[in-house]
């Protein structure tokens, strides 16, 4: 199948939140796709980060569409929140629930894309039946909670495999890729068939790089891919 266009999730949650509004107006100049909001709850992750009030201010303040990432327990009780928040993409965990297919159909039903995520011991079986239900699968390549951890080598052979399940089903479904997607990582997940990086400190956000810069550089490791 044609190579789906190389698409960047700006992590939010590594923005500098005290000139947050001079930030968006950046990303979009540089024609960021997604601004990638993390929400954790501090039970399904150690972590807790945002809920849907801070999403909707966000989104009030940019034309870049929102990919909001539930790491939380019982995300049927918020789904609805966060899609009144200007949820343009919603990615659930299948660790975090029972009834994966139910949850899909609700975020759907609110005219928002449904997306499942899963950690990098989860086996691919526990999304299969759901692939044609969706138009994103979220791979973790770290386990979820905090930025700035190292990548879990075997998630690489997990896109890859992902993307074979994929082009033999005939789906058109977006893979993306959440954690060190770093401008050593970014070639191989490109090539194993991850089209959608969330890009945080260790690439769009790297200390040492401008924005600009990083952006650049970003876009050159993904088509470095293709060499």
């Amino acid at each position: 199948m044609t190579p789906r266009p190389i698409q960047i999730a700006a992590s939010i949650i590594c923005a500098d939140w005290s000139a947050l509004a001079q930030h968006l107006k950046t990303l979009e100049s540089l024609s960021v796709d997604w601004i990638h909001y993390d929400v954790m709850d501090g039970h399904f992750v150690p972590n807790i980060t945002f809920g849907p009030e801070i999403q909707a201010k966000l989104h009030a303040m940019t034309a870049i569409p929102v990919d909001t990432h539930l790491m939380i327990e019982n995300p049927d009780a918020y789904i609805p929140q966060f899609a009144d928040a200007g949820s343009r993409l919603i990615s659930v965990h299948a660790e975090a629930l029972t009834h994966l297919d139910r949850t899909v159909q609700l975020i759907a039903s609110l005219n928002v894309t449904p997306a499942v995520a899963i950690n990098p011991a989860t086996p691919l079986s526990a999304i299969e039946y759901v692939l044609d239900e969706v138009g994103m699968v979220l791979v973790m390549t770290v386990n979820p909670g905090f930025a700035g951890q190292t990548l879990v080598p075997y998630t690489i052979d997990k896109i890859a495999e992902l993307k074979k399940m994929i082009d033999r089903r005939g789906l058109d479904i977006d893979i993306q890729v959440d954690g060190n997607v770093s401008f050593e990582h970014i070639p191989k997940m490109v090539a194993a068939g991850a089209n959608i990086l969330v890009a945080g400190t260790s690439s769009l956000y790297h200390k040492d790089k401008p924005l600009p810069q990083a952006h650049a550089e970003l876009l050159q490791a993904a088509q470095a891919a293709g060499a």
